[in-house]
C-alpha cells in the first residue's frame, strides 16, 4: 500500500543511517582517544579494572618514587662511611708508629686529632634531604619498599650508625686496639648498607617492570585496535553515504504519488 502519511521505506533508511552515524561516531571517538573503552558506559567491568588498576599503578608509582629516595640516603651513607674506613686505617697505621721508638708523639697526635675531626665532618656532611644516618643525631629510617591493595605500604628499616662516637670512643689508651674495634664496626656497616643497597636496586627494578606488566594488562582491555579502528571508519563512511542516498531515494518516492492524479 502506498501511503502519503506514513513513509515505511523512508523511516527505515533513517533508522539505518542513525545507526550507522552512531557507531561512525564511536568510531571516531576510539581514533582519537586511541580507547575502546574510555568510559563506564562504554563497558563497565573492563572500565573498573582498567581504573583500578591505574591507581595501583599511581602508588607503584609513589613507591617507586620513595625507593629512589632511599637509595639516595643508603648511598650517600655508604660513600661516607668507605671513605671514613680509609681514613680510620690510616689513624691505625699512626697509632701503631707511635709506639716506634725515635717517633714525634706530639706531631702523630696533631695528625691523628686533624683526620678524626675529617672523619666527624664527614659523619655530619653526609645528609640527604635532611636525613643523616651517621651522626650522632642519626635514626634509623624506614624506606618504603612496595605497596599492596590489601596489605598496604610495605619498609625497609635501616639502621644509622653513629660515625661520631665510634671515632670519638678510639681516644682513650691502647688507641690502635680501639681504632681496629672501629674499623671492623665501620665495615659491617657499610657492608649491611651495601646491602641494602642492593636490595633497593633489586625492588626498583621490580617495581618498574611491574608497572610496565600493569600498563601492558590496562592496554589489553581498554586500548583501541587502531588498524581495526582504520578499516571499520572507512567501511562506516561508505555505509554513510549509501545509507543518504537511500534515505534520498524513500523520500522522493512518494512524488510518484503525484503522476497518478495528472490528467
Amino acid at each position: 500500500m502506498t501511503s502519503i502519511l506514513t513513509n515505511a521505506s523512508a523511516m527505515t533508511a533513517l533508522q539505518t543511517l542513525n545507526t550507522t552515524n552512531k557507531n561512525l561516531a564511536t568510531t571516531q571517538d576510539r581514533i582519537a582517544t586511541g580507547q575502546r573503552v574510555s568510559t563506564a558506559s562504554d563497558n563497565a567491568a573492563y572500565w573498573s579494572i582498567a581504573t583500578g588498576m591505574r591507581t595501583q599503578n599511581s602508588a607503584l608509582s609513589a613507591v617507586k618514587d620513595g625507593l629512589g629516595l632511599g637509595a639516595s640516603i643508603v648511598d650517600t651513607a655508604y660513600t661516607a662511611l668507605t671513605s671514613a674506613i680509609d681514613l680510620a686505617q690510616k689513624i691505625q697505621a699512626k697509632y701503631v708508629a707511635k709506639e716506634t721508638p725515635g717517633t714525634d708523639a706530639t706531631i702523630i697526635d696533631a695528625d691523628i686529632a686533624q683526620m678524626k675531626a675529617q672523619i666527624v665532618e664527614m659523619a655530619k656532611g653526609a645528609t640527604f634531604q635532611g636525613v643523616n644516618l651517621l651522626s650522632a643525631a642519626g635514626a634509623d629510617q624506614d624506606v618504603v619498599t612496595g605497596y599492596d591493595s590489601v596489605t598496604g605500604v610495605s619498609t625497609l628499616t635501616v639502621a644509622a650508625f653513629d660515625l661520631e662516637t665510634e671515632i670519638g670512643d678510639a681516644t682513650t689508651v691502647n688507641s690502635s686496639v680501639l681504632m681496629g674495634t672501629a674499623i671492623t664496626n665501620m665495615k659491617a656497616a657499610a657492608a649491611a648498607y651495601g646491602s641494602v643497597k642492593t636490595r633497593i636496586d633489586t625492588q626498583q627494578s621490580f617495581t618498574s617492570n611491574l608497572m610496565d606488566a600493569i600498563d601492558r594488562g590496562v592496554g589489553q582491555l581498554v586500548d583501541a585496535d587502531m588498524n581495526a579502528e582504520s578499516a571499520r571508519l572507512s567501511a562506516l563512511q561508505v555505509q554513510q553515504q549509501l545509507g543518504i542516498q537511500a534515505l534520498s531515494i524513500a523520500n522522493s518516492s512518494n512524488q510518484s504519488i503525484l503522476s497518478l492524479f495528472r490528467g
